[in-house]
């Protein structure tokens, strides 16, 4: 009899099974579950759990992370230089295009500009502790939901875009992804390398489908944030759908689970972010990766309405991309 065995492209480099199977992100083979550690900053008191959280989700198999040096003014980075070991073999993404606003209405603000955007990943750099962040996206603001840029802080794709390739040619940065574009601006920055696009996108908000299906042409990974929608009080959730809560009924899971389930099916090039400061959230988010859904279910699902829309921030949101 033969035991059963799993192939070492579907391990981590600790030797654990890739949350959600096994996916590409440019040059690196990660698992199709990451990690949005945006919602670390919710345990700005609890540093201990914050780091028992990250060790955790190396032991369920996530191998890739997605931060920004304003997620808490560096502490989330802080915190993922801590508890992650080079051993662990994670994938590090963090951000550029906008800046901590400590004290103000919104804590963030634009950062768009070249000088501004090398500025950012020196920071990244000094708060991961690393001497090359793997993938660094551009924050572009040019869709929703989230902030806009005005007056000196509209810039040029092309300078942006300069900055950024300087970087990974000096080598602090290993490769460029987008974040928050149009299709139009994807395709302009295809000269540019681009290796996964983060933009808001779920059950419910499919308004970038179209881009979504390019970048399975180009394999792009597509990583959506607002995977479930619900961010902000106006934006529809997965959970309320009535397709959704049946489907999870049905297969007794969650129907956060059920969303999650439906983005990895839906499209091959899916890598997903979701975030949560709690060790049972975090379970239940690598456990979605074990809902199969059936062709009934995925055709209910694919039926639920898109809910078209923008969201701008208020004196009391705060931007989670």
């Amino acid at each position: 009899m033969v035991a059963n065995s799993v192939s070492p492209a579907h391990l981590t480099a600790t030797g654990v099974a890739r949350a959600g199977g096994t996916g590409t992100m440019g040059s690196h083979t990660v698992s199709r579950i990451g990690y949005g550690a945006m919602q670390l900053e919710r345990l700005h008191a609890d540093r201990d759990t914050a780091l028992a959280l990250l060790r955790h989700l190396v032991e369920l198999g996530v191998d890739h992370v997605d931060t920004a040096q304003f997620y808490g003014n560096g502490f989330v980075n802080e915190l993922l230089q801590d508890a992650l070991r080079p051993e662990d073999g994670v994938v590090v993404v963090s951000k550029v295009g906008a800046d901590p606003n400590p004290g103000g209405p919104i804590p963030l603000r634009p950062a768009q500009r070249p000088e501004q955007l090398r500025a950012s990943v020196e920071d990244n750099l000094t708060s991961l502790g690393l001497d090359q962040i793997p993938v660094v996206n551009l924050r572009r603001l040019d869709t929703g939901p989230g902030l806009r840029a005005e007056g000196d802080q509209v810039v040029d794709l092309d300078d942006q875009l300069a900055a950024m390739t300087a970087l990974r040619e000096e080598g602090k940065i290993g490769a460029i992804g987008l974040s928050s574009v149009t299709l139009e601006v994807l395709r302009r920055a295809l000269p540019a390398g681009i290796i996964c696009v983060q933009n808001s996108y779920s059950l419910v908000s499919r308004d970038d489908e179209e881009m979504l299906r390019f970048c399975v042409g180009e394999q792009i990974a597509w990583m959506p944030f607002f995977p479930l929608g619900g961010a902000f009080p106006t934006m529809p959730k997965v959970a309320d759908e009535p397709a959704v809560t049946a489907a999870a009924r049905s297969l007794g899971c969650t129907p956060a689970q059920v969303g999650l389930a439906w983005l990895l099916q839906h499209a091959p090039n899916v890598l997903l972010i979701p975030g949560t400061a709690s060790a049972d959230h975090l379970d239940a988010n690598v456990a979605a990766g074990t809902v199969t859904l059936d062709e009934a279910t995925v055709a209910a699902l694919d039926a639920v309405r898109s809910h078209s829309g923008d969201v701008r921030l208020g004196e009391d949101s705060v931007d989670p991309a």
